[in-house]
């Protein structure tokens, strides 16, 4: 297939905007035939293939067509743009070149509208200033205190073989009836649970309309749940007043103008961190867990570090609880779980759509084309990381991190799109380590490699089997 000279090229004047929302327009093969890739099967293009081995399809597309190419699935073409430099093109977006609402809208658009990664420049910069007081250094504190005392509860049962990955995702929700919700939710618990997995498992089905028996169906459903029960409550607090949980703090934030912002925006704003919370928290938890496991030696440095600033249990053998002052002290926890985000992070790609023609490796890319890059890839590339596949806590020491190219880690994404909850996710997962390393060994049987399913958000096909030793 034919490609474009690599010799440089003057960009051509472009439109302000999209041509035409991605819901009106969708590019044609003939739009892209200056790009190598492939189309797939009729139809359905390569979703099924994708969807069965993602990385090893990346890993085929990469080495057959180079590091700009076009594949056709989920019913349009996208053209992905691979390594730490694509990552900063488009997580950075100087040139405000690329919409993340019109990336992730034909993904999420049924399920998560308008939570802040479907936003773009002036409305997500002035909503993601009025929700960010929720992750101010009050209401994070009061955070800290909600995570220590729901982790030690759960934990503290956790004794002999478990599944993890299920015992991590009950714990997680209940945590967010605490620290976000600020009340305890009883039974609804399970329709909730039922209803974030539906909705996540949707974002990714072949089947994008809500027909009966669909993934998609279900998922349209479990939204409708929760926005009736996130309406209720949006219209509770603010009429009893606020309160230091997150959804309080959602609930009676304001604009820069003073404006409350409107209950429908609440809701999704709502709906869409919980998601983000709850399924990236237990996926990188879990796959934290699973390399603690693997690698004992590393397991007791942590544990090491964890006593040296807790103190160790107290004298009837209790864990101390993790002082929210204390968390930075965590240096090398903190490096094991960044470690564990670039391994396995919990979100593979990044979906976005050009606003305009641009210039990237040697390709004219026309306004309108859906464009994406791959986290899970950058993070695996021998270009960055020596020995890539190795669990080595220390390539995140200040050093090592200043020798890397600044876009070769974005677990958490970057740019003005950088993951809001990304402090919450540090305290909640050092609190956990703090409470497990105090009170039990890790352990998982000898050469032990658990199956991942890796789209929507990575989690164990088998819910990782590891076994808590009591110390």
């Amino acid at each position: 297939m034919a490609t474009l000279a690599q010799a440089p090229r003057t960009p051509a004047q472009a439109p302000a905007k999209a041509p035409g929302h991605w819901s009106e327009l969708r590019l044609s093969e003939a739009d892209l035939a200056h790009i190598p890739g492939e189309a797939g099967w009729p139809v359905v293009g390569n979703t099924f293939t994708m969807l069965a081995d993602p990385h090893a399809f990346a890993e085929r597309m990469i080495r057959t067509h180079g590091k700009v190419y076009k594949n056709r699935a989920f019913g349009g073409w996208q053209v992905a743009l691979i390594g730490a430099e694509a990552n900063e093109l488009l997580l950075f977006n100087k040139d405000k070149i690329f919409s993340s609402e019109q990336g992730w809208g034909p993904i999420l658009d049924q399920l998560f509208p308008r939570g802040l990664m479907l936003m773009d420049f002036d409305h997500h910069r002035i909503d993601r200033r009025a929700l960010s007081i929720a992750f101010k250094p009050e209401p994070m504190r009061h955070y800290s205190g909600a995570l220590n005392r729901g982790i030690a509860r759960e934990v503290a049962n956790w004794a002999g073989d478990l599944q993890f990955y299920p015992a991590i995702k009950k714990l997680t929700l209940d945590l967010a009836a605490d620290s976000f919700i600020g009340l305890p939710w009883g039974p609804e618990a399970d329709k909730i649970n039922v209803a974030f997995v539906d909705m996540v498992q949707a974002s990714v089905a072949p089947v994008r309309r809500p027909l009966p028996f669909t993934k998609m169906k279900k998922g349209v459903d479990g939204r409708a749940y929760l926005v009736d029960y996130f309406t209720q409550e949006t219209l509770r607090r603010r009429a009893e007043g606020g309160g230091q949980d997150m959804f309080s703090q959602f609930a009676t934030a304001t604009r820069e103008d003073g404006s409350l912002l409107p209950v429908d925006e609440v809701v999704d704003h709502m709906n869409f961190l919980m998601m983000a919370a709850h399924d990236t928290i237990t996926s990188s938890a879990t796959a934290l867990i699973y390399y603690l496991a693997k690698y004992p030696e590393w397991q007791e440095k942590l544990r090491e570090e964890v006593f040296a600033v807790t103190g160790g249990p107290d004298g009837d053998g209790n864990p101390r609880p993790l002082d929210y002052d204390d968390l930075a002290k965590l240096d090398l926890t903190e490096m094991a779980f960044k470690e564990s985000l670039r391994l396995i992070p919990p979100v593979p790609s990044m979906p976005r759509r050009a606003l305009r023609e641009f210039e990237y490796g040697g390709y004219r890319i026309p306004a309108g084309a859906m464009v994406g890059i791959n986290i899970h890839w950058t993070h695996h590339s021998e270009e960055y990381w020596e020995n890539p596949e190795r669990f080595d806590p220390m390539r995140f020491t200040p050093d090592k991190v200043r020798e890397r190219h600044k876009y070769a880690w974005v677990p958490f994404g970057g740019g003005a799109h950088m993951c809001l909850g990304l402090h919450f996710a540090y305290m909640q997962v050092k609190i956990l380590m703090a409470q497990l390393l105090q009170r039990y060994r890790i352990e998982a049987e000898p050469g032990y490699r658990p199956s991942w399913q890796d789209w929507p958000i990575p989690q164990p096909r088998d819910g990782l089997k590891v076994r808590f030793t009591p110390l």
